[in-house]
């Protein structure tokens, strides 16, 4: 297994709540997502566009978006998860057009896997930064 290989080899017991009584969810969003009571939760700090080495920043949202997916990858992977079990994800991106591409790559990874997801536009702390993200995985062994 390459360390960017994400495991999906049973599925997450994580249960997704979209409620007739709020509007109808996006793509590979949920509302709401439970978490079943013993499940291990991984808490994944804000993660940046920069290669692995840390050394090359690319300088397009879908190269520096695509880096942050195999950042995730392999924070999931060290503890033994794979996408399937993100719960939550919260991005930062520095401008609005980029949420179309966003999803499209987010829906890439996720395949049918819903999360709670919310998008905050805002300048981060390098200019040259486009997008950030921080993660909530949970996986009940």
């Amino acid at each position: 297994m390459t360390k960017n290989t994400v495991q999906h080899d049973t599925p997450s017991a994580n249960v997704a709540h979209n409620p007739s009584a709020i509007f109808s969810p996006y793509r590979n969003y949920a509302h709401a997502i439970e978490v079943p009571p013993g499940a291990r939760t991984l808490y994944i700090s804000g993660l940046n566009g920069y290669d692995a080495t840390g050394e090359t920043l690319p300088g397009t949202f879908e190269e520096q978006v695509r880096n942050v997916w195999a950042h995730l990858g392999a924070a999931l992977n060290a503890a033994r998860m794979g996408y399937g079990d993100l719960v939550s994800l919260r991005f930062f991106l520095t401008s609005a057009d980029f949420d179309p591409a966003n999803v499209d790559v987010l829906a890439e990874h996720l395949g049918v896997t819903l999360t709670a997801r919310t998008v905050v536009v805002q300048q981060l702390l390098d200019p040259m930064w486009f997008v950030e993200v921080e993660a909530i995985a949970a996986r009940k062994d």
